[in-house]
């Protein structure tokens, strides 16, 4: 019978998974069955997939990524894998954008923003106490090193102005728009849309204060732009931006950029 365990191909005699467990991977910690973690002893059938994984260590690029895929479906992980995403902007949007698209698998990142993390950043932005004074771009590779090594991310620590976006967004089709003013999240909108009318961008307007979850929500005004949160409660004086409707709203745009990756947004 042929399996595939830790992304490798496998022709076994055995029919149970814990039999294949404690023979061959008796040092495993958490089994993966067909993207489930279970602790069942499952009978196996041809062509099942198996990950045995031993906590604390980190698998080869191949294992991961076969992992990965497994959890995430080899359809979505292989299309995932392959796409390149810009997020203009790296705070409490941005910062958490990027860590999710990390998550996600997204093969490619460009990561552009021109500031250090601050102690204010702390209350919503994905930073923590040891990256204060570093640039924001160091800090999030720092970090999404730390869950998957293996993406390929670039960084760009300048201003986004208008006279610099055509030379720093030239090679990326889907650009997600971070910023926290609105002259500026225009600004980015309207020029992506004027030089790369094929271009999908992932704007954002209105996740301040602490008003309900569900009022967040994405739409498609226009062609290749879709917005993210309420669109009427911006930061001003006794509403401020804090940690959970910034992180909805930051959730939609991630989840928006994984559905036009996947082909499911009609565009």
């Amino acid at each position: 019978m042929r399996i595939f365990i830790n992304g490798k191909k496998f022709d076994i005699d055995e029919f149970k998974l814990h039999t294949i467990k404690n023979k061959y991977f008796p040092e495993a910690d958490i089994v993966i069955y067909n993207g489930f973690e279970t602790v069942e002893n499952v009978t196996l059938v041809e062509n099942d997939i198996i990950h045995f994984i031993k906590k604390g260590v980190l698998p080869s690029e191949d294992e991961l990524e076969s992992l990965m895929s497994a959890r995430h479906t080899p359809f979505v992980h292989n299309k995932v894998k392959e796409a390149k995403v810009a997020v203009a902007g790296l705070g409490g949007l941005g910062s958490n954008i990027a860590i999710m698209l990390a998550r996600t698998g997204i093969g490619k990142l460009l990561l552009v923003d021109f500031d250090i993390v601050e102690p204010s950043n702390l209350n919503r932005q994905c930073y923590y106490i040891g990256h204060l004074g570093m640039k924001k771009t160091e800090a999030m590779v720092e970090q999404i090193k730390n869950i998957n090594p293996f993406i390929e991310v670039e960084t760009r620590c300048v201003k986004v102005e208008q006279n610099n976006i055509v030379e720093i967004f030239k090679d990326y089709k889907i650009v997600c728009e971070a910023f926290d003013k609105p002259e500026y999240k225009a600004m980015l909108v309207n020029q992506i849309m004027h030089h790369f009318p094929n271009t999908k961008v992932v704007a954002s307007s209105g996740m301040a204060g602490y008003y309900r979850s569900n009022k967040i929500q994405t739409t498609h005004p226009f062609k290749n732009l879709f917005v993210c949160g309420d669109n009427e409660n911006e930061a001003k004086a006794g509403q401020g931006l804090m940690a959970p409707r910034v992180n909805i709203c930051a959730g939609h745009q991630a989840n928006a950029i994984l559905r036009l990756i996947l082909e499911l947004e009609d565009v």
